[in-house]
């Protein structure tokens, strides 16, 4: 059962923690981290697997999450995933802005997003295509490349993001020695694309 069809207030949680972002604008900023499980996107080159089956996980209530990211200084938050717009966040975003903290996700755009959500990342994938909404909703664009066909699909999208949404490459970490000379050439003639790298995995930290 989608957990978007009803109000929830306890959600599948991978795991939560505090670190730095890795990618996109907010690279190297503090933020506490909620990694939900289930995730029906299946990409062959997903990272966290793990996480797709949300039976797998514990539940955890909105008010446990926000303690636990609370004892932090940090006031940013980011829900990812698995497909954390599979569920209403409504009951995590208003407690975390209670707590004073920005609302950020990570989402394929599989789903519309139900909650009050301050930032929204939207990294496309071709095995389940954004909605119209999420799209419209998203304030940076991840394309993550796995080969060189990927930066015309990119393109496609770019078109449908509204304007100001900024729009970012980034290899996909098992191609990256190939891919990411490509698109330093493509931005370098397409300025309007930023490099996103997951520079995490670069400085081991989670």
């Amino acid at each position: 059962m989608s957990a978007t069809i009803q109000h929830i207030t306890s959600y599948p949680v991978m795991e939560h923690f505090y670190t730095l972002q890795g990618e996109g604008v907010y690279t190297g900023k503090a933020a506490y981290f909620i990694r939900l499980g289930g995730c029906d996107v299946g990409c062959v080159w997903c990272d966290v697997k793990d996480s797709w089956d949300a039976a797998k996980h514990p539940l955890m209530t909105a008010d446990e999450l926000v303690a636990a990211a609370a004892q932090y200084e940090s006031r940013i938050a980011v829900v990812t995933g698995g497909e954390p717009a599979m569920y209403d966040l409504t009951a995590l975003s208003d407690a975390l802005h209670e707590a004073g903290f920005r609302v950020h996700i990570e989402t394929s755009g599989a789903y519309p997003i139900a909650g009050d959500i301050d930032w929204v990342t939207l990294s496309p994938k071709k095995f389940k295509a954004p909605v119209e909404e999420c799209m419209r909703q998203a304030d940076e664009l991840k394309v993550v490349v796995f080969n060189i066909a990927d930066l015309e699909w990119a393109e496609q999208h770019a078109a449908n993001v509204t304007y100001g949404c900024a729009l970012f490459l980034q290899p996909e970490w098992s191609k990256r020695e190939m891919i990411t000379p490509l698109i330093i050439d493509y931005i370098k003639k397409y300025p309007k694309w930023q490099l996103s790298l997951q520079s995490h995995k670069y400085i081991n930290i989670p």
